[in-house]
């Protein structure tokens, strides 16, 4: 018994340090306010076609049952086609995803293979449903049903590319956050721009990641030629302005004729934002590479990729993590600037930054265009900068 009561007593004292770390962001009231921001913007942005659409969502006619929006889930009628897809994907994925995790906890194995059967089978409808052209006025439709017939739209019963009123409106009860310049409802627009600024937030921060990790590991770690190399390229191109650069950029692709924009901004965004990654993990790299469990792996004859990536980088992911969170704010934000000076998404696409750029002629004549596109703009920067700093204080042992 007293043994047991020591080996409980250990175990109690005992926290590992991943323990550690969550609980710490979890105690920061300002990183839980930033985790609840994020997490309400990916919402909005998942789930666009349910909160914004012009097509009814559910529809009862002749006596028969009918989804009209349902087909523009896996054939949507935009140029940005791929970053559509991704989120209407993890919208029909996301539902029964849930309940197989609900109903399978318990076995996980079974578990995997089914959330993986589930995936590949819905993979099917989004390459072989093909977008069709409908001009169909569904509002002047539903006017005409009968007795016993109705039709069920989104709460935004407008989508992001249709002309429903006159122009620069101001809010009212049919338009809660009023028109744009073409008559565009402004909160379908919001509520579609958000999944842009989430998609080159995330997609751009993770080819940066992917970039300035690599090559950071490899120069801390193996350094010699190419160490002295990459780092002379790293301050050259640290040297010249980020934001200029990302102009040229865009404007030489833009030349091209490069339809999908969005994508175009991912690209541009990730490859000229590595450096100061890079950077970072190379001084993390040099500081773990000289401590006693990297001697003892290479002393056992431990390959160095395997150290690199099975000891070195599981504890190095603190500063990894922290500007993964800094570099999403980053991304939203050249998004924006790009958008607002016309060189970034492309107009019909939705973006947060194209809706600021329209009221640049009189900010304070359409002060709808500015309020509300700023205003979802500096929600989602200070959202990520606050989980950012909430998870570089769960990683410092000195806010214990």
């Amino acid at each position: 018994m007293d043994k047991d009561n020591k080996q409980s007593e250990v175990g109690e004292a005992y926290t590992s340090p991943g323990i550690k770390v969550w609980e710490r962001f979890w105690k920061d009231k300002l990183a839980v306010i930033g985790v609840a921001g994020v997490l309400s913007l990916m919402l909005v942005a998942i789930i666009a076609p349910l909160i914004a659409n012009g097509r009814p969502l559910l529809m009862l006619r002749d006596e028969h049952v009918s989804f009209p929006f349902l087909r523009y889930l896996f054939a949507p009628d935009t140029i940005e086609v791929i970053v559509e897809k991704i989120f209407n994907f993890t919208l029909v994925y996301s539902i029964p995803a849930m309940l197989l995790i609900w109903f399978m906890r318990n076995r996980i194995s079974l578990l995997v293979k089914m959330l993986c059967l589930w995936a590949a089978l819905l993979a099917v409808p989004f390459f072989m449903v093909k977008p069709i052209l409908e001009k169909t006025d569904w509002r002047q439709e539903c006017s005409s049903l009968k007795a016993g017939e109705f039709a069920i739209f989104a709460p935004v019963p407008y989508g992001p590319f249709e002309n429903c009123a006159e122009s620069h409106l101001k809010p009212n009860r049919q338009h809660y956050f009023g028109t744009d310049q073409v008559g565009r409802d402004v909160l379908s627009r919001m509520v579609y721009g958000a999944r842009v600024s989430l998609a080159v937030g995330f997609l751009a921060t993770g080819i940066t990641m992917f970039i300035g990790i690599l090559i950071g590991l490899y120069c801390g770690y193996f350094g010699g030629r190419f160490d002295f190399i990459m780092m002379r390229i790293v301050e050259i191109i640290m040297c010249f302005p980020t934001f200029l650069l990302l102009l040229i950029l865009m404007a030489i692709m833009m030349d091209k004729k490069y339809q999908q924009s969005i994508l175009l901004v991912i690209a541009v965004i990730g490859i000229t934002s590595w450096t100061g990654l890079s950077r970072i993990v190379r001084g993390e790299t040099l500081q773990q590479r000289s401590l006693p469990y990297i001697k003892a792996c290479e002393s056992l004859g431990v390959s160095a990729w395997k150290i690199v990536f099975r000891h070195l980088l599981p504890n190095i992911t603190g500063p990894i993590l922290v500007s993964f969170t800094f570099g999403i704010a980053g991304a939203i934000l050249a998004e924006s600037g790009l958008s607002f000076l016309g060189f970034g998404v492309q107009a019909p696409t939705a973006s947060w930054g194209e809706l600021l750029r329209q009221a640049f002629s009189d900010p304070l004549r359409y002060w709808h265009l500015t309020l509300w596109p700023g205003l979802a703009i500096f929600v989602a920067v200070v959202s990520f900068n606050f989980a950012g700093e909430g998870v570089h204080r769960a990683f410092d042992p000195k806010s214990d």
